[in-house]
């Protein structure tokens, strides 16, 4: 829909009528407006930088110029990430699911740091964190963890880290301090609007309610408040425990139900046309198809496999910098230059 065709409806007398609809078209034009005032910030720069390359023989222009291109090169980029980042479900919240491999403790506790990284990545671009679901390992880490995150392209930017991340490190539970190689998959999906259509039958579900072992209170623990969903077509388990009441819960458990099983249908689509299309050399993600290992010992690296970037800043990337292997995925998808890169510079146990 174009600005035009928004700014009409919003004269309409009837726009309130329906809330949820006049919101959703709000934030669209906010989005619209967004994306022509860079456009439009371009086209001004573009022609400021070629004025400066006809006046380069000049110390003080060519100085200028220098400048001033990084920094146009750099909006370009933020266009090109918006662009890629405007097709229909990118802006909507993202559910995470979080699973460690087999290992145990240590395992679990690399999910926990991967959770810990999401957060802060989070919270560095001002979104907003839900826990849903989170299991405690029985000596430290977390078994599970189910964490929605609310902001501007939290989808569009979270999809690129479905997968499994692998960590290479010397085991702070091991006495003999040997090396450790740690599984961890993370599984990332779009919040449905509640206007996209899943068909889920009353008597395709079991409900079961505890009592919530989560942070959260006395309350939470007094009460049978959390709410466990079963889909018996697919066996699909759905916890909820964070909200205060069972009702809460409940709704939230089948919002996550309801995105896990449109994900599925989209990958039975998918999978449906690779078979015709005869697509070949797409790997299932799985154990041993990591898409991107951190190796703490025996040097600090962490590199992604389908786009072969790299950095030895571990520290920062697993307390939030995520964004130098998110846009450089994003864009890799985009150019069609995604690949994978399994390296044998990547230590083994």
């Amino acid at each position: 829909m174009t600005l035009e065709q928004i700014d009409a409806q919003t004269q309409s007398p009837d726009f309130w009528k329906d809330s949820d609809r006049a919101r959703k078209l709000l934030r669209e034009k906010s989005q619209l407006e967004k994306r022509l005032e860079l456009i439009r910030s371009l086209e001004r720069e573009e022609s400021d930088i070629r004025a400066l390359i006809e006046m380069a023989n000049d110390p003080d222009f060519l100085e200028e110029l220098s400048r001033r291109v990084p920094e146009f090169s750099e909006t370009v980029r933020t266009f090109e990430l918006e662009e890629i980042l405007s097709d229909e479900k990118s802006d909507n919240p993202a559910i995470m699911e979080i699973h460690p491999g087999a290992g145990g403790t240590e395992s679990q506790d690399w999910a926990q740091m991967l959770l810990r990284m999401y957060v802060r990545w989070a919270e560095r671009h001002g979104m907003t964190v839900e826990m849903i679901d989170v299991q405690s390992g029985d000596e430290a880490g977390i078994k599970s963890a189910t964490v929605l995150f609310r902001g501007e392209h939290a989808f569009g930017y979270l999809s690129s880290e479905s997968g499994i991340h692998r960590l290479v490190r010397i085991s702070p539970f091991d006495a003999n301090k040997r090396r450790h190689t740690s599984f961890t998959s993370v599984f990332v999906y779009p919040e449905l609007e509640d206007d996209v259509p899943i068909d889920i039958r009353d008597e395709d579900i079991r409900i079961d309610t505890f009592r919530a072992s989560s942070a959260g209170g006395q309350h939470v623990n007094k009460t049978s408040s959390a709410v466990r969903l079963t889909h018996m077509p697919t066996g699909i388990v759905i916890s909820s425990q964070n909200e205060r009441s069972q009702i809460q819960n409940r709704e939230m458990a089948f919002k996550v139900l309801r995105a896990k099983l449109f994900e599925l249908e989209e990958k039975r689509k998918k999978e449906e046309l690779d078979k015709i299309s005869g697509a070949q050399n797409k790997k299932e993600i799985g154990w041993g198809h990591q898409i991107r290992s951190y190796v703490l010992q025996p040097y600090q690296l962490i590199k992604d496999h389908r786009t072969g970037i790299e950095t030895g800043k571990v520290s920062d990337v697993l307390d939030g910098d995520l964004d130098l292997f998110i846009r450089g995925y994003l864009l890799a998808r985009w150019n069609g230059t995604l690949g994978t890169h399994q390296d044998t510079d990547v230590p083994e146990d």
